[in-house]
């Protein structure tokens, strides 16, 4: 049995996500269509920062539900489906992004 369990506001940290997007297509793309859905780069701030920047309660709860939600579809690609999620605070969002119940958008 596989659960994902997602993280709050307070987990980010510059440079997050970085490498999953370097490596991985399907992370990439997930970073590109959360910086299409804001209609901003939010993804730079993401991996470059600056940190007071990423820290912003704007930038930051958009943020940790990107790399979440990145880290959530490669696993899922590579044949690790959850039978169930769960996330604290922010992370419900995550959940529920994986789960299908909202649109990541």
């Amino acid at each position: 049995m596989i659960a994902f369990i997602f993280p709050g506001q307070g987990s980010q940290r510059v440079g997050m996500g970085r490498a999953l997007a370097e490596a991985f297509p399907i992370c990439r793309a997930t970073f590109e269509e959360a910086d299409a859905a804001l209609g901003e780069p939010l993804t730079r701030t993401i991996f470059e920062g600056p940190e007071d920047r990423l820290t912003l309660t704007e930038n930051t709860q958009p943020a940790i539900l990107a790399v979440s939600v990145a880290a959530a579809r490669l696993l899922t690609s590579r044949g690790h489906e959850p039978q169930f999620v769960a996330g604290h605070s922010l992370g419900e969002y995550s959940a529920n992004v994986v789960a299908g119940t909202f649109a990541f958008a």
